[in-house]
């Protein structure tokens, strides 16, 4: 599929690899999509339930007592820590390859050249547009694509040489000394979603599991101190 024939040219190059795991990005599931709540709002948007991002900012009410609650409904959490991502001279360089896995095994592949919304909105807007086509390019280039994919056969399939996790569950470290464990073959994991832990198929699949602050931080703080520890090691 053209989705594999991207993943195989991107890393042709070796690159620092970030993956937001678990990541709370879905559309409206079907068992909310006759709630009041998510009528009303599909009504003033003018669109389909199924084609609305899951948001609990809108949603709370009907995603009361739904599996993983607490990893669900807060997209803004992968639109923050993407921004952090994609702004920075590691990925302007090409030397960090981003993805987002997402609690229902689907895996987006963003692409190396992409300039992503500011506005929460639009963000919305062209991740909708993704669930729904697949693929987003512009002037023919592939900047978004989705694939279903577990986060197992995502490691599969970059074949990083190790694979560090951050976790407030995992060994105390600083993300002075995580940035200096990486190499550009390395896989970096951090959580997309707003409460909890990895799951246990998740932490399966990660060689060092580690917490880099006493607190737990938000994913964009994470995202953004680590990348630049990082940047500090190669860009001397």
């Amino acid at each position: 599929t053209t989705f594999y024939l991207l993943f195989e040219t991107y890393h042709l190059m070796s690159n620092l690899s970030l993956i937001l795991a678990e990541s709370s990005l879905e559309m409206i599931p079907k068992e909310i999509q006759n709630h009041p709540s998510v009528i009303s709002h599909s009504k003033k948007l003018g669109k389909l339930p199924s084609n609305i991002l899951l948001d609990n900012s809108w949603h709370y009410a009907a995603m009361k007592g739904i599996q993983n609650e607490n990893k669900r409904g807060r997209p803004d959490i992968v639109h923050f820590s993407l921004l952090e991502a994609c702004s920075i001279p590691l990925y302007f360089e090409k030397k960090l390859s981003v993805y987002v896995h997402t609690l229902n095994d689907q895996v987006i592949k963003v692409g190396d050249d992409i300039h992503l919304p500011k506005s929460f909105h639009r963000f919305a807007g062209l991740i909708e547009k993704l669930f729904y086509e697949k693929i987003i390019e512009s002037d023919g280039k592939k900047l978004l694509e989705i694939s279903d994919m577990s986060f197992s056969e995502l490691i599969e399939k970059i074949n990083p040489k190790n694979v560090v996790g951050l976790s407030c569950v995992g060994k105390p470290s600083s993300f002075c000394n995580v940035a200096k464990s990486l190499t550009n073959n390395s896989c970096l994991v951090i959580g997309g979603f707003q409460k909890s832990h990895f799951s246990d198929t998740t932490v399966s699949k990660i060689d060092h599991l580690v917490s880099i602050d006493s607190n737990s931080l938000e994913s964009h703080i994470v995202t953004a101190r680590i990348l630049y520890e990082y940047e500090k090691t190669i860009f001397k």
